[in-house]
């Protein structure tokens, strides 16, 4: 009888464990594949902008649905869309999965050549503070023989994490861990700077200069080694709050 009761409850416990591992598991939702230019869904000719990819940390084919109007590089690991003739194209990156995403670029003619006239504001919308610091330092970096830097998601997502934090001066185990959880997989440099009293119209240029005048700013913005960039900009109470991280292949998050 005890042999029978042993049998019986042995069937039963493989019966509930067959039950369990046969149902259904839920299924996960992967995230929607982003794919923006830095510099807007409106190019001319002859300009080039990053493409901004996400989620990071995946690798993705990226095409042009009109190579002849805008094509895409791939520039240290980053892609590039390069505007090459008037017209409007599709920007398709997708993953090994076979998913993807798209980003409807038009091509405007080249208009440096265009009158300028200098009184009176300009008619056209204030550019993002982000994309002019991000302008100014890769100016700066080409000013200096070093290539300019391509936009990354991660670090910039990083940076705006940071900024909005509010913080001023920094806190090292905090900027790492915001680059790990970014995704970028690598160490970085990074500058900060606060200040308050100037126009929002004139924060990038501001912060750009306070890191020309300080020689370890300078120091990073410039250095050779980077394979991309991001930055943060905050504005809160009249002070405004902005963080520049650059990516560093060579080296290593300690926080990693």
């Amino acid at each position: 009888m005890k042999n029978s009761l042993n049998r019986f409850t042995a069937a039963l416990a493989c019966a509930v464990l067959t039950i369990g591992l046969t149902l259904p598991a839920q299924a996960v939702e992967a995230p929607p594949i982003r794919v923006s230019s830095y510099k807007g869904n409106t190019l001319e000719v002859g300009e080039r902008s990053g493409l901004i990819i996400g989620p990071s940390g995946v690798e993705y084919t990226v095409t042009s649905s009109d190579p002849d109007t805008a094509a895409v590089e791939q520039v240290m690991g980053f892609w590039v869309a390069v505007a090459k003739a008037e017209g409007s194209v599709e920007i398709t990156a997708v993953n090994h999965a076979g998913e993807s995403g798209t980003l409807t670029l038009t091509i405007g003619p080249d208009t440096p050549s265009a009158p300028v006239t200098t009184d009176g504001p300009s008619p056209t919308e204030k550019p993002d503070v982000r994309q002019e610091l991000i302008r100014l330092i890769n100016q700066t970096r080409r000013a200096n023989d070093v290539a300019e830097l391509p936009v990354s998601e991660a670090l910039l997502t990083a940076a705006q994490s940071l900024s909005d934090r509010h913080y001023t001066w920094h806190h090292t185990k905090e900027e790492c861990e915001a680059v790990i959880d970014s995704g970028y997989p690598y160490g970085f440099g990074v500058n900060l700077t606060v200040f308050t009293g100037v126009a929002t119209e004139d924060a990038a240029q501001h912060a750009l200069e306070n890191w020309l005048n300080s020689p370890g700013h300078f120091e990073t913005m410039i250095k050779p080694d980077c394979d991309s960039i991001g930055v943060g900009v905050t504005e809160s109470g009249g002070v405004t709050y902005c963080y520049m991280l650059v990516g560093r292949p060579n080296t290593h998050n300690p926080y990693e």
